[in-house]
């Protein structure tokens, strides 16, 4: 037997900042028909655009199987609206949604909506918090909330929604608040959607490692991705997927990838977090990902110029991957959760009233 038939498949991830709104829709079709499993949309709250989130909006009806996770900030945005967006993406994408929970230190999105700066440790606590709220408000509906009945003229049984009842933590460092819930939506598809978060956010003081489903990993260079990914395993433990991320820029269109690396950098926004890069040919991305994917559960690529780099990689690389094993196989009609390995999520409410119930029994 092959030994390529006999390891761990992982899964790859695009982020397609690339794409205008006028191609955004070919573009996540490429990638969907390329068979990747994910688009992210990256955010810039001041940057006077369409949002991440309602560009992964835009985009779930046109696409069937690869997942759709925007950036969505967890220090300057209400949790209650970004779980009710979040939750309304998950149903316009047929449950493909996911999150990618940032609290970043941005002294402009703080002026775009006029309030106090947040940095340093404040930043983990604002994420934990607006995560919780929206995982709280999530579970809110029961999946069976929703019954509809025309002889009675109930159109939900409000026995089965709740409060989320969620408060700040009293040594909380920017303004206390309350939600109380519960949800102005049903439950999302999924039930709950993944939220995956930079790794640098998640661990003991900071985000816990039980609210988050996956990380983003990052290392100074390709060559430091792999022991970065083990230390990182070694400190969340194996309950969070790891997404290791990578710049790419590849020989494409008669041009070496080092005489386009310049121009590819210049066009592109600066590189982030020290997020390391691959420069090169398909043939060594190739080999690249498929020894990163035997460490990690995922890989996010960050193409230098989107079409440009998505030709090749759909040309040469995926195929490679798959022809080795490395890459898991699109999942016809599934979820986020599925492409992560998930179990169903359960509903923190309805379990604990089924307790309470046979408790009385």
């Amino acid at each position: 037997m092959s030994t390529f038939e006999e390891r761990k498949a992982g899964f790859l991830a695009i982020e397609l900042d690339g794409a205008g709104y006028e191609n955004l829709a070919a573009a996540v079709l490429a990638a969907e028909s390329a068979g990747f499993h994910v688009a992210t949309f990256k955010d810039t709250p001041a940057a006077g655009r369409v949002n991440a989130l309602q560009r992964a909006a835009f985009t779930g009806p046109v696409t069937r199987n690869i997942a759709v996770v925007p950036e969505v900030d967890t220090v300057y945005t209400e949790p209650f609206h970004v779980s009710t967006q979040l939750a309304s993406l998950d149903y316009v994408s047929g449950g493909r949604a996911g999150w990618i929970a940032t609290a970043a230190e941005s002294p402009e999105a703080a002026a775009a909506v006029g309030r106090a700066f947040v940095q340093g440790g404040a930043l983990a606590q604002e994420a934990a918090a607006s995560i919780e709220v929206s995982r709280r408000l999530w579970d809110s509906w029961e999946d069976d909330a929703v019954i509809r009945d025309v002889a009675t003229g109930r159109y939900i049984d409000v026995d089965k929604l709740h409060y989320a009842d969620f408060e700040t933590p009293s040594d909380f460092a920017g303004p206390a608040y309350s939600v109380k819930g519960p949800s102005i939506i049903p439950r999302p598809l999924q039930g709950q959607l993944p939220v995956v978060a930079a790794a640098s956010l998640v661990g003991e003081g900071l985000v816990p490692v039980e609210a988050v489903d996956a990380v983003l990993l990052t290392a100074p260079t390709p060559e430091l991705l792999t022991a970065e990914i083990r230390d990182v395993r070694a400190r969340l433990g194996s309950s969070v997927a790891i997404v290791a991320e990578l710049d790419v820029v590849l020989d494409a269109r008669g041009q070496a990838a080092e005489s386009r690396s310049g121009s590819a950098h210049e066009a592109a926004p600066a590189q982030e977090g020290g997020r390391a890069r691959f420069v090169g040919s398909a043939a060594g991305l190739a080999d690249l990902l498929d020894s990163l994917l035997q460490e990690a559960d995922g890989v996010r690529l960050h193409p230098a110029v989107l079409d440009v780099e998505l030709e090749e990689l759909s040309r040469l690389v995926l195929p490679e991957l798959r022809r080795r094993g490395a890459l898991s196989p699109p999942i016809q009609d599934g979820t986020f959760r599925h492409v992560l390995g998930l179990a169903p999520a359960e509903n923190r409410y309805s379990t604990t009233a089924a307790a309470t119930v046979a408790a009385g029994k």
